[in-house]
């Protein structure tokens, strides 16, 4: 093949992907976000802005959100007409040096239209907050426990890959190994949009390390994932429907924390939710942290079961049946990991216990999103 039909070939993929790129612009509401950014600007700019300083912060954070939302719209734009540029340039030159960088730049500006495109399926109400992840090892002792903690690690991967902040909110030891639970606050803009798909039940299938005979085991292990509700959402909780406990705090979070009893548990009375934090050293920092995760828990309950209100959950939901499992992991007899939601599969499965989860999240979330879409023209 020679050079110049090696440089045209990328052109021709690259100027392919023009009308994605300007239909990404009508997805986004672009013109909408800047004339939003302006106004939001304008009140900033308002004498007396900062009378009511919580007020003030909260149109700041909305505005960066939609200045990075723009300016990584004109950044995708721009790296396509520099990507073009030396294409065409390279190819003007018969200069066979630049077909890599001009190869590996394509590819950059395919990710990147990718990951945005996928952001504007984003669309719920709590999408956009931070995620508490719950985990808990199913029945099966040493072996789930285990299990349980891969996951635990794996999410912590995959949020380190993402650059999201990750804050261990309890851990609970396992009797030998792994933990029996732990919650985890994952931190960062769509944490919640992204990982909402991970709940559910996870399944192992493996040779144990923790059997002398060498059989092959199944386990399970099951995860939570709710948005972290913060200031600006209000939840009618009753003083008297909650129950506190303080407890010594333990396990691996406890290594950290004061050994008094620090460590705090609520229980709401009228369904039965249990949340806990052992991890900051006051009683009352606890306490904080703890009811966020029951405002969290009764948010992400009234959505998913479609409820109107708060008061219309009856009581806790029961755990998903360890027969529901939402995917499998197999590393023996073969390896594979594979969603039965969306049939999304891959045999790397080294790779995604080191946090590359983002074909299954992203599989996830364009099927939702064609439900979505389907549900409402059937509506009408």
């Amino acid at each position: 093949m020679s050079i110049m039909i090696q440089f045209e070939e990328l052109k021709l993929e690259l100027q392919g992907l023009e009308p994605d790129i300007k239909e990404l612009a009508n997805a986004l509401g672009l013109d909408k976000l800047r004339m939003e950014i302006e106004q939001l600007d304008r009140r900033s700019a308002q004498p007396g802005f900062w009378d009511d300083v919580e007020n003030s912060q909260k149109i700041l954070q909305k505005a960066g959100v939609l200045k990075n939302k723009v300016s990584a719209y004109e950044g995708l734009v721009s790296s396509y007409e520099d990507t073009l540029a030396l294409i065409e340039l390279a190819n003007e030159e018969e200069d066979l040096s630049l077909l890599e960088e001009a190869q590996s730049e394509l590819e950059a500006v395919k990710k990147d239209l990718d990951s945005q495109r996928l952001q504007t399926l984003l669309t719920g109400e709590y999408d956009s907050k931070n995620a508490i992840l719950t985990f808990h090892a199913g029945s099966g002792g040493t072996e789930a426990q285990d299990w349980a903690e891969m996951l635990y690690r794996m999410y912590c991967h995959w949020a380190d890959r993402h650059d999201f902040k990750i804050k261990e909110v309890d851990y609970l030891d396992g009797e030998e190994a792994g933990l029996k639970s732990a919650v985890l606050l994952i931190e960062g803009e769509n944490a919640y949009g992204y990982l909402k798909s991970e709940s559910g039940v996870h399944r192992l299938v493996r040779v144990s390390p923790f059997d002398s005979s060498g059989r092959r085991h199944t386990s399970f292990a099951s995860i939570e994932v709710m948005p972290e509700i913060d200031n600006t959402i209000e939840v009618d909780i009753r003083p008297e429907d909650i129950k506190m406990d303080v407890y010594r705090a333990s396990g691996a979070g406890g290594q950290k924390v004061n050994k008094t009893s620090s460590a705090v548990r609520l229980t709401h009375i009228p369904t039965g939710i249990v949340v806990a934090s052992q991890v900051e050293r006051s009683q009352y920092q606890n306490r904080d942290v703890a009811m966020t995760m029951l405002k969290s828990k009764l948010i992400e309950i009234k959505e998913r079961e479609h409820l109107d209100k708060i008061e219309d959950i009856k009581g806790v939901q029961k755990e998903i049946a360890w027969g529901s499992q939402i995917r499998s992991y197999v590393f023996m007899p073969y390896t594979m990991v594979k969603d039965h939601r969306t049939s999304y599969e891959t045999g790397n499965i080294n790779a995604v216990m080191d946090g590359d989860l983002d074909g299954f999240i992203n599989a996830y979330l364009k099927a939702e999103s064609l439900n979505s879409l389907s549900e409402n023209l059937d509506e009408s």
